[in-house]
């Protein structure tokens, strides 16, 4: 399943006046197609019924709204919901992750097909780059969730690294924000990012959403092992770069850090998150590794998570435990898509 004709959805107010313009449409009727597709949630341009039946026709010569339906499901008995959903790149499908937790329900949208960074413990590393997602295969990823009407939150953490796919991230979150579109607040929405020196600047000068840093070492060396990125945007230059700027208020930024046995569990990699990250404003979530087949890592024990936490918030920066859910259904990243490609269905 793939897209055959341009998509409405993921179009700016300006780029549908131009599309409106085409079939001869006043400038007003730009702004009926954001109410038809962000207000009302149409899936066919026929719908859009306050259009003349010429322009619609003419519209969907060239057009389709970009609703797509998801191809595969996994629920968990926690309530957590793996979707898979066919994307504008020919053949190729994308992950997202639906998580209820009483009043709060977060959705985990992927940003690339593949991903170049190359994490050794990601199950996308391992499927390479494949292709930038569009803002509206981004966006269909919350169009088309079954659950969109409960969701208080949206976290860039599905597959590919967002940073990446700088300018398909922004236009998403854009229309996320936007008055016209889905109006969200940015602090509704977190961007993660392992670090890419470019797309990092940009989001900081453009993007008043929230920030997430896959750190997962504090020691340089040790990281780059496990992250290749480490490379080019070293994380020992990142966070001088971070504490530039005010993150005290609306904006707030956070570092995920996959807790694995053996590997950055120690008091010594404790002592240096506390040197790294003390002078910034910040927190930092602890994960259980969701392991992967054919995987050398592990996930450490749940006291050795509870005393890294503690040792952290006993000096001074805020540290939680992320609950673990979705164990039961391919839970970690690539691990459907995965499934999906093999049973030949791709």
């Amino acid at each position: 399943m793939e897209y055959t004709r341009d998509l409405l959805l993921g179009k700016s107010l300006a780029e549908l006046k131009v599309i409106a313009g085409e079939p001869g449409l006043p400038g007003f009727a730009a702004k009926q197609i954001m109410q038809w597709i962000y207000e009302k949630g149409v899936s066919d341009i026929e719908d859009m019924t306050n259009l003349s039946l010429k322009a619609r026709k003419a519209l969907a010569e060239r057009y389709s709204v970009g609703h797509m339906q998801y191809v595969d499901r996994q629920c968990s008995a926690d309530g957590t919901v793996k979707y898979l959903f066919p994307t504008s790149i020919e053949g190729e499908t994308v992950e997202c992750v639906y998580i209820p937790d009483g009043e709060r329900a977060t959705l985990c949208v992927s940003s690339q097909v593949g991903c170049r960074m190359g994490c050794r413990f990601c199950m996308t590393g391992r499927q390479g780059f494949r292709g930038n997602l569009t803002a509206g295969d981004i966006l269909n990823q919350v169009y088309a969730l079954p659950e969109r009407d409960s969701l208080t939150n949206i976290v860039f953490m599905g597959q590919g690294e967002p940073l990446d796919n700088i300018d398909e991230v922004l236009r998403a979150t854009e229309l996320l924000m936007d008055p016209m579109g889905w109006a969200w607040s940015p602090k509704r929405i977190t961007v993660s990012t392992v670090g890419v020196r470019k797309g990092l600047q940009r989001f900081l000068d453009e993007s008043p959403c929230h920030l997430a840093v896959s750190l997962h070492n504090p020691f340089p060396d040790e990281r780059k092992e496990m992250m290749p990125a480490e490379n080019g945007y070293g994380i020992r230059e990142l966070v001088p770069l971070l504490m530039q700027y005010d993150w005290s208020h609306q904006r707030r930024v956070s570092f995920e850090y996959i807790v694995f046995t053996g590997i950055n569990d120690s008091e010594r990699h404790a002592r240096e998150l506390v040197r790294l990250l003390g002078p910034l404003e910040c927190r930092v979530n602890l994960i259980r590794f969701h392991e992967i087949p054919d995987s050398p890592y592990a996930s450490t024990d749940e006291e050795r998570i509870a005393w890294l936490r503690d040792y952290l918030t006993r000096h001074g920066i805020t540290t939680t435990i992320r609950a673990s859910r979705g164990q039961d259904i391919w839970a970690a990243c690539g691990l459907l898509n995965t499934k999906y490609k093999h049973s030949g269905n791709a």
